[in-house]
């Protein structure tokens, strides 16, 4: 992974270290997730992994288990 997508991906978890809700999370990996698809570039695998995570959190808080 070239060094201004592990930036950039470094720099996204620290802006998610500072919101409670995983459904803005979410939505912020979204965005990104996008930005690459739409410049033609492949999703980073750790990208992928985040939204994974941060779905599963979804998930778990719509069903009342933080």
């Amino acid at each position: 992974m070239p060094n201004q997508m592990q930036s950039e991906i470094a720099e996204l978890n620290v802006e998610l270290e500072q919101i409670d809700d995983p459904r803005d999370c979410y939505a912020k990996v979204q965005a990104k997730i996008r930005q690459y698809r739409q410049a033609g570039m492949s999703v980073p695998d750790d990208l992928a992994i985040i939204e994974k995570r941060l779905m599963a959190e979804c998930m778990a808080a719509s069903q009342g288990r933080d």
